[in-house]
């Protein structure tokens, strides 16, 4: 099992934000998309970054509500792990598990292709493990 298949299920849109935009403003996209991190995108669309919840309150408990004025640039990590179609679920578990984050970008050919979170894995392996409870059952019930 891949990353191609989560988006496959879920879909490849991306939520983003220019770097130029207030924390003010990003953080009403997350509420208004109901979504806990948004890729920061250049004009060209190239990732420069994301901007998590986390990322939110380190700056608001930092410098407090100055924040909100501050370009999003400024309180985004710079520095994104990324992942491909082709990597596996479990690799990306273990990304997500060793940096501690729950949001990664998918990048094809430095293009930006989509971003699965924790909750679309979990939902994955869930499904994944009833398929192969419902096979069981049924091999079982052959027998």
């Amino acid at each position: 099992m891949n990353v191609a298949q989560i988006l496959g299920n879920k879909g490849h849109d991306v939520i983003s934000v220019q770097p130029h935009r207030t924390l003010a403003e990003a953080i009403r996209t997350l509420g208004e998309k109901r979504i806990g991190a948004v890729v920061v995108a250049g004009a060209d669309g190239s990732l420069l970054g994301i901007l998590s919840e986390r990322d939110i309150i380190r700056a608001l408990a930092e410098t407090g509500t100055a924040a909100l004025e501050s370009p999003v640039s400024r309180i985004m990590t710079a520095k994104v792990v990324t992942c491909r179609h082709e990597t596996s679920v479990d690799e990306l578990m273990e990304l997500m598990t060793v940096g501690r984050f729950r949001h990664v970008p998918v990048l094809e050919n430095g293009r930006i292709t989509g971003i699965v979170s924790i909750g679309d894995v979990v939902k994955h392996r869930v499904a994944e493990i009833e398929a192969e409870s419902r096979a069981m059952r049924d091999y079982i019930a052959m027998a």
